[in-house]
């Protein structure tokens, strides 16, 4: 058995695992995430986040998606990885980094459970957003899909997001157009997939198909994706409210071309996985 905290950042949520106070080490993680994270035969969730020390930073957060694939990064898990060290007592301080799969990224907790995240910087090159083969970024460029030509632009943020702007994101049918996307042969290693409705040039609305997760009520990484394409293509300002249907993040493309995110996180309970873990052989 082990400890738990589920934790949640507009809708996101997730199963989190103190690793800095349990030991892991004999657990097949990837196995437990598909475990823990159905939502009729374990707990439910959007992912694994488990909080570790690290040999680069003070802390470090690592993630399964609920398929049991690694993620790079994940922008609502990271708001609740800084509110857990805050609230387990293991920093003072209001601001302090946390090594990911994106690098080390310094994180800021604000007053009413609001974190504030430096994302580092977004970037349009291919090589970082997961092409197969591409010799210029994809921005505003066609994509195929089920014989239908799309628009979209594709942007890193630590992970590989593509985002497509329609003039009413309710009018696309997501569960089937995001895997679709997801698993297009551009794509090897998978890609999280974006909808994006320009309200005005500092707010945007935003549906999300996340690689390894499926429709999910908020993507963090995604909102800076997004604010990014809108900023890069002259949709948008470097400043915008994107409203997801769990809830508004603050987003920033600041003028070092860094993906500044602020929004909630919160622990909703705390249990302990009594089932059995699995081993790892």
């Amino acid at each position: 058995m082990i400890p738990f905290f589920k934790v949640q950042g507009i809708g996101n949520d997730f199963v989190l695992i103190d690793g800095i106070a349990n030991d892991l080490s004999r657990i097949d993680l990837p196995k437990f995430a598909k475990q823990v994270c159905n939502r009729k035969f374990g707990v439910g969730a959007d992912g694994l986040l488990i909080l570790c020390e690290s040999t680069k930073s003070a802390f470090q957060m690592v993630m399964f998606n609920p398929d049991g694939t690694l993620s790079e990064m994940c922008g609502n898990g990271i708001r609740c990885i800084a509110q857990v060290i805050r609230d387990q007592g293991y920093s003072d301080e209001t601001t302090f980094p946390c090594d990911t799969g994106a690098g080390i990224l310094q994180l800021t907790v604000l007053e009413d459970r609001q974190v504030l995240v430096d994302l580092g910087p977004i970037s349009f090159d291919p090589n970082q957003v997961g092409f197969e083969e591409r010799s210029g970024p994809f921005i505003d460029s066609p994509l195929k899909v089920d014989e239908t030509e799309w628009v979209g632009t594709a942007v890193s943020v630590g992970n590989p997001h593509i985002v497509f702007f329609v003039a009413d994101v309710s009018s696309v049918n997501l569960s089937d157009f995001g895997p679709m996307v997801e698993n297009h042969t551009l794509f090897p290693n998978r890609i999280n997939v974006h909808l994006a409705q320009i309200v005005a040039r500092d707010r945007i609305i935003q549906r999300t198909w996340e690689r390894g997760a499926g429709l999910t009520l908020a993507c963090g990484t995604g909102a800076c994706a997004v604010t990014a394409a809108g900023w890069k293509t002259g949709r948008s300002d470097r400043i915008a409210t994107v409203e997801l249907p769990g809830g508004q993040l603050q987003i920033e493309i600041n003028e070092a071309g860094h993906a500044i995110m602020t929004g909630p996180a919160e622990t909703i309970f705390a249990g302990t996985w009594l089932a059995t873990l699995p081993a790892l052989k």
